[in-house]
């Protein structure tokens, strides 16, 4: 296949079917070993870079792409992807003997029960049990560990008991588990509800066993160290040289080990996507996730079958944090008036900008201009695209046109909602007053020429808006800890459902990194709902976020009406986006590029590459 294509057309033809994802190259089956070719299988090793030093690569702990890329290839969960003979992506019994299904009780509870594959082992031999699973969920769901992903376990029935707290923020259920129990090789999971990508979880990193004994002798270190990174997928950690790379070793006691055709895997690591190009053409690396903006151009005309650009599920976007103010110094407005003028200096900083022009003249990949955060390629119940379904900025307060024709109306309209806080010198035509803002952004070329463009923009108008970079994990927790004003973010899809761009943001959830219903803001009640119109008798005017937002998504996830729970999802989304706090710039693309020697490896609009099944040609 043509690897650079019409990306609009990619996209959409990639990301129109549920658990159909796109493939890029190969066709290898888990379950049909490959030689090489030859009579006796040669051994294999491959050097590839996905990013820098990875925050963490404990399973309940990561939350980015390149950190689930290292835990799927060390850990299989009860279900798994694979690639089809067609090309596409297919969800499979992985650790599960078999996807069962679900028994619906008169309380409406789903019932699952998994049996586990005969013989199933750790990496350092011993026997792996139903019970493990038990383990890692219930510490991955605990308030304790603070895990970023906790929330995604809110559909398995007791983890509201696990969570719920009392007015002096403890918790009243201290010893409450997740309905999750074990008895033998079979796995008993109770879910609040039939929930549609259900299956998708388990396919999930956060959903991936982790072996009790290794973990609470090390909690915060076992997952750093190869000698204690006891792993039940295809491969064990071998080596782990911090900034430089890390090395997995093909897992002999893996239960699919003769399916395994690349026997060692480097992952180096680097943030310098010039680093990287250097090193993919001089063959050292086989594999690179980035490539510079500046080459793109010329490396799809000279590496036409070695230059990838594919369709994500994924958006990339500035986020400011809520309880920053970019009020400007004498400010007197206090409460809901200070907050709705904060939304509105917000969104108007985002009309500020030509998305456009960035896709066009910096990141250069066919990216798609964004208007809404819910990514392109999610779709509603009739097939329709979730965010063509979305409020336009007419319609709701803080969507985005990214119409060309639009781009000065839109700076038009900027200026003004802007004069009703800051001092405007109509001889200069720029603000005066505006107080300097920081923005952050982790070390990466194309991060900085988007953050340099973003402060012209603004500078064009009297703004000054400093840049910082930082490496790739101290990014992840200033992001996160809310030690920021304004930042760079992206989101690719956990699963294919629309919620999985929205439950982040509800108060609890540790990929909230707005800080939404956190801190000062979570007392301040100036949010308002009304879902009469969808036959909800719930209406709240001036309510705080965990009162609207986090209302609305507690919704979805508990109805079986799909229609419904599209509605709600629309719902959220007009709150969310009414804050101006997500500021839209593209739905993403993938880029990457990889030798044409190497065969059988797979790629997923989720951000995931797979190499355990990749060859590479003498």
């Amino acid at each position: 296949m043509k690897k650079a294509v019409s990306i609009l057309l990619a996209v959409l033809m990639a990301l129109s079917c549920v658990l159909v994802l796109t493939a890029c190259d190969g066709n290898n089956d888990p379950t049909d070993p490959a030689t090489n070719g030859d009579a006796t299988p040669v051994a294999q090793s491959l050097a590839v870079c996905l990013a820098s030093e990875p925050d963490t690569i404990d399973p309940a702990l990561n939350s980015a792409v390149d950190g689930a890329t290292l835990v799927i290839h060390a850990f299989s969960g009860l279900i798994g992807y694979q690639q089809t003979a067609d090309g596409n992506l297919e969800l499979y019994a992985e650790c599960a003997k078999e996807i069962p299904e679900g028994t619906v009780g008169e309380d409406g509870k789903v019932t699952y029960v998994f049996e586990l594959k005969d013989g199933l082992k750790w990496s350092d031999g011993s026997d792996l049990t139903a019970a493990d699973f038990v383990y890692a969920w219930n510490r991955a769901a605990s308030p304790l560990t603070a895990a970023d992903y906790g929330y995604m376990f809110d559909i398995i029935d007791g983890y509201a008991e696990m969570n719920e707290v009392d007015d002096n923020e403890e918790l009243v259920n201290p010893d409450a588990k997740l309905n999750v129990t074990a008895d033998g090789n079979k796995l008993t999971v109770v879910t609040t509800v039939e929930v549609p990508y259900f299956y998708e979880l388990l396919a999930f990193p956060t959903y991936m066993p982790v072996k009790q004994s290794v973990v609470e002798a090390n909690p915060d270190g076992w997952a750093t160290d190869p000698s204690t990174y006891v792993s039940n997928g295809a491969y064990t950690m071998t080596e782990w040289a911090h900034d430089s790379k890390i090395v997995y070793t093909k897992n002999e006691n893996y239960y699919n080990a003769d399916a395994v055709t690349m026997d060692t895997i480097e992952f180096y690591l680097s943030d310098d996507a010039n680093n990287m190009l250097a090193n993919f053409k001089n063959g050292d690396w086989l594999f690179i996730d980035d490539v510079p903006n500046a080459e793109m151009a010329a490396l799809e005309a000279d590496y036409e079958d070695e230059y990838f650009v594919e369709g994500q599920l994924g958006t990339y976007y500035v986020c400011f944090n809520v309880n920053k103010s970019l009020l400007p110094e004498g400010n007197t407005l206090e409460g809901a008036e200070k907050e709705a003028a904060e939304a509105e200096i917000r969104s108007a900083l985002g009309l500020l900008l030509d998305r456009n022009y960035i896709v066009e003249e910096i990141s250069q990949a066919g990216e798609v201009p964004a208007s809404s955060f819910v990514a392109m390629g999610l779709t509603e119940v009739d097939g329709s695209e979730f965010y063509k379904n979305a409020g336009s900025s007419e319609e709701y307060f803080g969507y985005y046109s990214t119409a060309k024709d639009a781009f000065e109306s839109n700076c038009a309209t900027a200026v003004e909602t802007l004069k009703k806080y800051y001092t405007y010198d109509e001889a200069t035509a720029k603000f005066t007053n505006f107080p300097t803002v920081e923005y952050i952004y982790n070390d990466n070329q194309g991060h900085q020429l988007i953050g340099e463009y973003i402060q012209q923009a603004f500078a064009a108008y009297g703004i000054t808006m400093t840049l910082t970079s930082q490496e790739w994990n101290t990014f992840l927790n200033t992001r996160k800890n809310g030690e920021y004003n304004i930042a760079r973010n992206g989101w690719l899809a956990d699963y294919n459902d629309p919620i999985s761009f929205l439950d982040m943001w509800i108060t609890s959830s540790g990929n909230n990194d707005v800080q939404f219903g956190k801190d000062a803001h979570a007392d301040l009640a100036v949010y308002s709902v009304d879902l009469t119109e969808l036959g909800i008798d719930y209406v709240v005017e001036n309510g705080t976020w965990a009162e609207t937002y986090d209302y609305i998504i507690g919704l979805v996830k508990s109805s079986t009406d799909a229609e419904l729970r599209y509605a709600l999802m629309h719902v959220a989304e007009d709150l969310l986006m009414s804050t101006g706090a997500i500021c839209p710039i593209y739905y993403y693309t993938d880029v990457f590029m990889c030798d044409d020697a190497v065969s059988g490896w797979f790629s997923s609009p989720l951000g995931y590459k797979y190499f355990m099944y990749s060859t590479v040609a003498e």
